[in-house]
């Protein structure tokens, strides 16, 4: 096996560090940012390079689709790859808002249909439920039509996160990326084909943010 390289191995010291601490692995975005590296590709170069030597084990179509592999001296037990079943809550536009559910369905994770996902992606699962995307606003972050998104319940996110947001004024929602701006909010897709929509900030209300997507390879 061949020996990582120092920034390899700083990637790998903090997967573990990261899983250790949160019980699910960390986004290529959260390595950026834990490693101080300079961008997305930095990371994913050098996680193809772990993955082709063994220390790794990465499914690139899910956001937290990291593993240490069982090779890796330094992990001491099995990563769980239990799963968890999360409700499908119904869909959410990545165009245009739509109409809000009804009667607190977003709150409301009961009654609903379930999906089964791995544990590294859902965490304990509390709080997480999956939306269907409509639309095609954010292909640019790899999220196409009839994509299913892994959502958690948040009532604020930071700026650049995808999150579900609700429209006071006509009760819809979208999914996009968040920018709060002062007394304005700035919702922006992910295609370059499309402008950003821009509200009161009074008026958008934070429902949950995006911690994977997931996709059926049929």
């Amino acid at each position: 096996m061949k020996e990582p390289s120092e920034k390899q191995q700083q990637i790998l010291s903090f997967i573990e560090a990261f899983i250790d601490e949160h019980d699910y692995p960390p986004t290529v975005r959260d390595i950026q940012f834990g490693c101080n590296l300079s961008s997305t590709s930095v990371v994913s170069y050098n996680l193809d390079r772990l993955k082709e030597n063994g220390y790794l084990n990465r499914h690139s179509e899910v956001s937290r689709g990291l593993s240490l592999s069982n090779q890796r001296e330094i992990t001491s037990e099995p990563i769980s790859i239990d799963t968890v079943a999360v409700p499908l809550l119904g869909t959410i536009a990545a165009g245009s808002p739509f109409p809000m559910p009804e009667n607190d369905t977003w709150y409301d994770l009961s009654g609903s249909e379930l999906i089964d996902l791995p544990q590294a992606i859902t965490g304990t699962g509390d709080g997480v439920y999956a939306l269907k995307v409509r639309g095609e606003s954010m292909i640019d972050a790899l999220i196409s039509d009839g994509d299913l998104v892994i959502m958690e319940q948040a009532s604020s996110v930071r700026n650049g996160q995808m999150a579900a947001v609700r429209i006071k004024s006509d009760n819809s929602t979208t999914l996009k990326h968040f920018y709060s701006e002062g007394p304005r909010t700035r919702l922006e897709p992910a295609n370059s084909h499309m402008e950003a929509m821009t509200f009161a900030s009074t008026d958008i209300e934070v429902l949950s943010r995006v911690v994977a997507v997931w996709r059926y390879m049929g």
